[in-house]
């Protein structure tokens, strides 16, 4: 077996020949012939002339191949006592189902479908379903609020909605259907139906707009897999952290399933017949290519967990569902194991289960610091393996390969770039730094197949957004450094997006929401380090002369739970006099990030106002204040 080097290197100097090879594994309608179109760089394209279905490859085949009474799916849900298993025939057939109940409702190829789901098996079976139409799918996560839903709606214009009546948390059930009416008030395009899954916990009586799942599925005819081209978008998911028009990642069909399939056989070291659990959501992109699409890719068993780390009842539940269902391989965030470690620090409840078959721990979402890299290495004895990588690239821009080469592991690197992502650390003109130096990191073009080739309806701010700053490369916002061996640093987001327990949610969509309160004259957001989630937003705030400051705070933070979700986690607000800026008005927000880490920071010399930033620096400083 060749070995991690071998690999990485053959995917640079012969990427035709290494996607070609890569492709093999997926089942296709029109197999491809070309294997990169470069007539419109900088947007390139994968398999151009290919033609496939997603469903088919993630379920039929499986069947097709005598392999239906293998498990599919496995629903582990301890906030409603219930676990369920479906093999890939049962989840096969109820795609099918469900896709022709889509089908009825006026859902074709290309028509998009907005789906608004808590962790239900439903939730996969409607995204599955939309893949075996050739319909595109935009999952929206369910603590996002109505604003951030209705901006979603008029963006993908969806045909149907498929929403659940609610989300159901530990002591606690969250109603979607309001924020979902509060949505379509706000939004200006009004979908042919919606369809809703009526949860027991909390049902809901239905617009005359709107059906529930069980007379949507009530006699409809299975519908077979529709094939489209290896271009045509699979999904829709937009990121977190724009004001204004949302920004939609694309997703394509044939890309994805070459990229998805090869990743989860030789990144994770994931066989046909194993158990991989992504504890994620669905409605992230973890959730997408690790919950979804890459294990039924790969003919694995899934885990859909309706859950949390802790509270779930104990800080044993992870280890409790590893136990119980075998898992193989495990991947989730920094921030569920130490939310687990602040609950249980020595670990006792990890040895009240049988954790014989987990063979591998994988994090992401998040910078992984030592500490936890070597606290759940001691935990659970197997390989602990950062990964890195973004909703747009869809699978790990840099980890270490354990299906290639069992490679040694770093605390604080995700390892090692992967096959087909031609990763550098530039200054500012461009030009590749040395080992050591931190700068920009940027991807050569082409990127590999499954990163996104577009933003939805939006070419030019694709390329405006991600091409333009450094030509022939993809800017990843983030920052960081290679060491000696090659070994990748990411130290962290080089814009305003901050990382909340491995959300990427944005510091100026946060300021838009303040700046609407008719009190507040002006505010800035900053991301401040947090122990246990990475990041915290903390927000401060000018009001206008005469406005009254009780309250305020309160006021604020429940406007962005409001409008952006329970996701924000803001829970500090300050009122203070003015905000420090330089002399061209712009904020000083990275000069405030420092003392709320540091306690201090250089003051810079573009700086308006000395005394502004001094008069701040008591409330900003780390364990000053009260959050709310």
């Amino acid at each position: 077996m060749a070995d991690y080097r071998q690999t990485y290197q053959r995917s640079i100097s012969d990427p035709d020949g290494f996607w070609r090879e890569a492709a093999a594994a997926i089942d296709w309608h029109v197999a491809p012939t070309r294997i990169l179109d470069d007539s419109e760089a900088p947007i390139f394209r994968w398999f151009p002339d290919a033609e496939l279905n997603t469903c088919h490859n993630a379920l039929d085949r499986h069947v097709d191949a005598g392999h239906g009474e293998r498990t599919a799916l496995v629903y582990d849900s301890p906030v409603t006592g219930v676990t369920r298993s479906y093999s890939y025939r049962q989840l096969r057939d109820q795609v099918a189902v469900f896709a022709g109940a889509l089908r009825r409702l006026g859902v074709d190829r290309g028509d998009r479908v907005v789906i608004y789901m808590a962790m239900v098996p439903e939730t996969v079976i409607a995204m599955l379903a939309c893949a075996r139409l050739g319909a595109v799918h935009s999952v929206v996560f369910g603590g996002f609020g109505a604003r951030e839903l209705a901006a979603r709606i008029d963006d993908a214009r969806p045909k149907v909605i498929v929403a659940t009546s609610c989300g159901v948390e530990a002591g606690r059930v969250v109603p979607y259907q309001p924020m979902l009416e509060a949505a379509l008030g706000q939004a200006a395009h009004r979908p042919d139906r919606c369809v809703i899954l009526q949860r027991p916990e909390q049902p809901v009586v239905l617009a005359e707009r709107d059906l529930t799942w069980a007379e949507a599925v009530t006699d409809a005819a299975p519908a077979e897999c529709v094939p489209v081209r290896a271009t045509d978008p699979l999904y829709i998911l937009y990121t977190s952290g724009t004001t204004g028009r949302p920004k939609g990642v694309v997703r394509d069909n044939g890309g994805h399933a070459v990229a998805l399939r090869w990743s989860m056989e030789h990144i994770f070291g994931v066989r046909p017949g194993q158990v991989f659990w992504a504890a994620s959501d669905v409605g992230w992109v973890v959730g997408h290519s690790y919950i979804v699409y890459a294990p039924l890719l790969t003919g694995a068993t899934t885990i859909l967990y309706e859950g949390k780390p802790v509270g779930t009842p104990d800080a044993g539940a992870f280890w409790r569902v590893a136990a119980q269902h075998r898992v193989t391989s495990m991947f989730t965030a920094p921030t569920a194991l130490r939310a687990i470690r602040k609950e249980d620090p020595e670990g006792k409840f990890r040895f009240a289960y049988d954790l014989i078959a987990l063979r591998h721990l994988f994090l992401a979402g998040e910078r992984l610091d030592p500490q936890t890299y070597r606290w759940a290495g001691d935990l659970l004895g197997v390989p602990v393996i950062d990964n890195w990588w973004q909703t747009e690239t869809g699978w790990p821009i840099a980890a270490s390969p354990r299906g290639i080469e069992e490679l040694p592991t770093k605390p604080g690197s995700p390892s090692l770039p992967m096959p087909g992502y031609r990763v550098r650390v530039v200054d500012e003109s461009g030009n590749d730094l040395p080992a050591g130096a931190e700068g920009a990191i940027v991807i050569g073009l082409p990127l590999p197949p499954g990163c996104l080739p577009t933003l939805w309806q939006d070419d030019e701010r694709y390329v405006r957004s991600y091409l333009t700053t450094f030509q022939g490369n993809y800017l990843t916002g983030d920052g960081g450094r290679f060491d000696e061996d090659g070994y990748l640093y990411v130290l962290g987001r080089t814009d305003d997006v901050i990382n909340v327990a491995g959300h990427r949610l944005s510091t100026g969509a946060m300021e838009e929401v303040l700046a609407g309160h008719p009190a507040v004259a002006e505010c800035a957001v900053i991301g401040v380090h947090d122990a246990l989630k990475g990041q915290s937003p903390r927000a401060f705030v000018v009001l206008k002369a005469g406005a009254d400051p009780d309250g305020v705070a309160e006021e604020l933070i429940a406007r962005v739970r409001a409008q952006i979700g329970p996701v924000a986690a803001l829970r500090r607000v300050d009122v203070v006099p003015a905000l420090p800026k330089t002399r061209s008005g712009k904020i000083l927000r990275g000069t405030m990030r420092g003392i709320a880490d540091t306690g201090d920071a250089p003051v810079p010399s573009t700086i308006e106002d000395p005394a502004v930033l001094e008069a701040l620096r008591p409330v900003l400083r780390p364990g000053s204040g009260r959050s709310v």
